[in-house]
């Protein structure tokens, strides 16, 4: 029999009705596109990916995107298990996934759906395998543009099985999946953190866990603090106000960053509209900047979006953090004027007391003998995106006790 999204919510949830659902893992679902990686469509064909999650707890929910589908999207059999390093399924610990307690869900197009509770204990920090299998045809599907997980493509229906097989291909980039909930087994909150490539990670190591979000999980948990859950909302190139590579972050904010369960901190942490109003018109910059319609903005505009964002976030109770633009200069997309602009906006940031804290990663960043560049050790190449050192940095230089 094949559930859909009409069946009625009053079924017994098996998990304690006392526990609070936490989200651990997030990727904010994006419209496949020249924008992003490349999806082919998937037929009978099973989906497995590897995701680490920040907190642990005794239950596992996950949730899966059809939001940018342009057709109905059927899931024929899913299951969750932990995996090793390697993607490899943990011994035992395979569970299935069902959704209103059937095996099958059909998810309308523009819809995602969330499973039933699943009863499996999943350690902070551990890596969990993600099967889905897709019987039908999907032509468009949701997906997550920078791909820093570990995924496989396989034919036919594989969700039992736990060794790779040999057929398995890699998937180009994370697809369906965009968050993992648990209930923990002490009270626990959750930082969503909205940002662009420098959040999403562009510039580490795929398939590490190398984002500054991914350690700032591990220093919490090492920490010992009441907080441990870390959502990294970031998509590369996104922007405030202006649509581009993603929905504009104000336009996703509540989907995003305000129906995080759990939520307890917000961390704004997005400057790419500042870099691409600013940006140079040349032959070197005029393909990417065709991604990236619309007006360019000032200096007020993204002041007014980080208050309104902060005056929604407080809104629904949560502490509000804003990070500072880090350096940029010595890219392609660098100009003098842009940098102006850049100082004038982290200095509002830091003095304006809006936030409850300042995240000053252009401190953290900028190479003293030239503070509009990054330190030479601390980016990729591109003088714009960080590599393993530099966003190491940045989560080491977060002070953990804002969120004890």
């Amino acid at each position: 029999m094949n559930s859909t999204l009409t069946t009625p919510a009053s079924l017994d949830d098996p998990a304690p009705a006392a526990a609070a659902w936490v989200r651990t893992w997030g990727a904010a679902p994006q419209a496949p596109d020249n924008s992003v990686s490349s999806v082919e469509p998937f037929e009978n064909a099973t989906l497995r990916q590897v995701v680490r999650i920040s907190g642990g707890g005794h239950h596992v929910r996950i949730r899966i995107s059809n939001e940018y589908g342009t057709a109905p999207l059927t899931i024929g059999a899913a299951r969750v298990a932990l995996a090793d390093a390697d993607g490899a399924i943990q011994d035992s610990s395979s569970r299935a996934i069902t959704f209103g307690r059937q095996s099958t869900v059909t998810v309308p197009a523009g819809a995602p759906a969330l499973s039933d509770p699943v009863d499996l204990t999943v350690p902070a920090l551990s890596r969990l395998a993600i099967s889905l299998y897709l019987p039908g045809r999907v032509h468009t599907a949701t997906c997550h543009g920078t791909f820093h997980t570990l995924g496989w493509l396989i034919p036919g229906d594989a969700t039992t099985r736990t060794a790779l097989p040999t057929k398995a291909a890699p998937l180009p980039a994370q697809a369906l999946i965009t968050a993992v909930e648990v209930q923990p087994d002490t009270p626990t909150q959750a930082i969503t953190v909205l940002g662009d490539s420098r959040v999403d990670g562009i510039g580490s190591t795929p398939g590490t866990d190398r984002r500054w979000t991914d350690l700032l999980a591990e220093r919490l948990h090492a920490h010992g603090s009441r907080t441990r859950c870390v959502v990294n909302q970031g998509i590369g190139g996104n922007r405030l106000l202006t649509e581009g590579i993603g929905t504009a972050a104000l336009a996703r904010f509540d989907r995003d960053i305000l129906a995080t369960p759990g939520l307890g901190h917000v961390v704004i942490a997005v400057g790419n509209d500042l870099v691409f109003s600013f940006a140079p018109r040349n032959e070197e910059t005029a393909a990417l900047l065709a991604v990236f319609p619309g007006e360019p903005v000032g200096v007020d505009d993204i002041i007014a979006a980080h208050l309104q964002a902060a005056a929604r976030a407080r809104a629904h109770g949560a502490k509000v953090y804003a990070a500072t633009i880090a350096p940029y200069g010595g890219s392609d997309m660098y100009t003098p004027k842009g940098d102006k602009a850049r100082e004038q906006i982290n200095d509002w940031i830091r003095t304006s007391g809006a936030f409850d804290a300042v995240l000053d990663f252009d401190a953290v960043w900028r190479d003293p003998a030239d503070p509009s560049r990054i330190h030479d050790d601390l980016h990729m190449g591109d003088h714009l995106h960080g590599n393993d050192a530099g966003y190491a940095a940045l989560a080491e230089s977060v002070d953990l006790s804002l969120f004890d």
